[in-house]
């Protein structure tokens, strides 16, 4: 099969690898239909985190179908369309049964070594499958739903997380710093759980006009201090009640900690590369801060429905869609903005 592989710094390289195949009795093998790069792909791409020498496989994000099963898996079968979250777990472990799949103890992502390959594939090994996968009342003919559906595997599962741990609700003032798709999902969530407004951070056209569809009240373009004054202002000089912090740099995270208001929350999705938390703020003003790796697979059951009969239309963050042999493009085209989100196809 063909798998995507990153190098190094800009090295990333379709290659020719043996197909998967089934290693313990919990697996399955699925043929990918549609997979996409994340933002978060764009720190090692970028040369942020380091890449084992043999190279790291890349993609946590698919919608596939079941080819192969190991002798215990129950939940699904060969043929059924299924949904791939970013990582895998048993769902009956304390943390599984209390939502937080991400937090198994026997948890893993994908995406990160040769044993569990990455979903810029034409084909996936899925551990633990009776766990991880979640069957879809779809044919792999449904094309159109296709990107609507993977939108499940991360992006929408993980603005909604960001949005759930920062309270947002009916009434409430919701604001999202980031208008990258995960962003712009907060946004499509925030409205989802009835903010009555919704304040979106951002600094590209074409993204704020997304956010605006998706539900966003006001834009702030302002950075740092000027963006914290404007966010005030808007607010009567309170802050947000809740803050969907969705970049992950030093500069969202104090930004959010400064326009919650005094009670708020801030839900934190953006994968982390600061040193942490201020904690003089947070505290003075009972800000709570909570988020982490969004537990999609808990989230699926609650927000497929919405997805299936059209209440909601996630797939929209894919501007760009590229067959797999021009993924190394897709990733360029991230990395300059000239797409905000790449869908690939085998």
């Amino acid at each position: 099969m063909r798998a995507t592989i990153l190098h190094g710094a800009k090295d990333v390289q379709l290659e020719r690898l043996p197909d998967p195949k089934i290693q313990e009795p919990t697996d399955a093998i699925i043929r990918v239909l549609v997979s996409c790069i994340c933002g978060s792909d764009l720190w090692p791409y970028r040369g942020y985190d380091p890449v084992p020498d043999e190279g790291r496989p890349m993609g946590h994000e698919a919608v596939g179908v079941v080819e192969d099963l190991g002798r215990d898996v129950r939940t699904v079968k060969p043929g059924d369309v299924v949904l791939m979250p970013f990582a895998f777990s048993d769902g009956s472990c304390p943390f599984c049964h209390e939502g937080l799949t991400t937090a198994c103890i026997h948890a893993g992502f994908f995406g990160y070594s040769p044993e569990v390959g990455g979903a810029q594939a034409e084909a996936v090994r899925i551990p633990l499958a009776d766990g991880t996968l979640y069957p879809v009342p779809v044919s792999e003919g449904d094309r159109a739903l296709l990107p609507h559906l993977l939108t499940l595997t991360d992006v929408l599962g993980t603005g909604h997380h960001a949005a759930v741990t920062a309270r947002v609700g009916p009434g409430k003032t919701a604001a999202v710093i980031g208008d990258g798709a995960v962003g712009l999902c907060g946004v499509l969530a925030a409205k989802r759980l009835g903010a009555e407004r919704i304040l979106l951070l951002g600094h590209h056209d074409d993204r704020i006009a997304l956010g605006r569809a998706f539900g966003a009240t006001d834009v702030v373009t302002e950075r740092g201090e000027a963006a914290v004054e404007r966010v005030r202002e808007l607010t009567g000089g309170f802050g947000a009640h809740a803050v969907l912090e969705c970049v992950g740099t030093e500069e969202a995270v104090e930004t959010a900690v400064q326009i919650a208001r005094p009670g708020g929350a801030v839900g934190r999705v953006g994968v982390p590369h600061h040193a942490g938390i201020p904690a003089g703020v947070t505290f003075f003003k009972n800000v709570t801060v909570a988020g982490g790796p969004a537990p999609t697979r808990a989230y699926m059951p609650d927000l497929l429905p919405d997805v299936l009969e059209g209440r909601i239309d996630p797939g929209r963050v894919f501007d760009v869609t590229l067959p797999l042999d021009q993924v190394a493009e897709g990733y360029r085209a991230m990395d300059e903005r000239r797409a905000l989100k790449v869908m690939l196809t085998p």
